[in-house]
């Protein structure tokens, strides 16, 4: 699967481009991980939103971009990494992350990137690039590890 990669400031999102993004973030976070938490965290409106669509124009993987001092102080940052169940086991992830960190740097600057990546996606974050640091904790009933990637 052949996805194209957009990344968009949240005013300039369309409002089908905005639905699609929070239908995705719920049926996945929410609905799926069966993990009740705040998914609209003030932190969409400063981010640059990277959205990943067919051919047909669906939706099928999608990053939140943040730059540095909006989540972490020192560190830009990506959250929200999703690829739609549609989607899933076609080699996606990689270069969902690849495209991340590009949009990230170009819009941004290259600079040092922290994330708060789910335990069991570790492996899946190191082969990009991440490093974990600290222990792992619990965030919204789900073990994570914070991952740094120093360019």
């Amino acid at each position: 699967m052949q996805l194209t990669y957009q990344a968009i400031p949240f005013t300039s999102l369309t409002t089908a481009q905005l639905y699609a993004l929070l239908r995705l973030r719920a049926e996945v976070f929410v609905v799926e991980q069966n993990c009740v938490y705040q998914d609209l965290d003030d932190k969409d409106q400063p981010a640059l939103h990277l959205l990943g669509t067919t051919e047909d124009g669906r939706l099928a993987a999608y990053t939140r971009l943040l730059d540095r001092g909006i989540s972490y102080p020192d560190y830009a940052s990506i959250g929200r990494v999703i690829t739609a169940p549609f989607a899933r086991g076609q080699g996606l992830g990689r270069p969902l992350m690849e495209a991340s960190l590009q949009a990230l740097f170009t819009a941004y600057g290259v600079q040092p990137v922290k994330i708060s990546a789910q335990a069991h996606l570790q492996a899946y974050y190191g082969s990009v690039g991440f490093t974990g640091v600290g222990d792992i904790y619990d965030e919204d009933g789900i073990p994570h590890r914070a991952m740094l990637y120093q360019p």
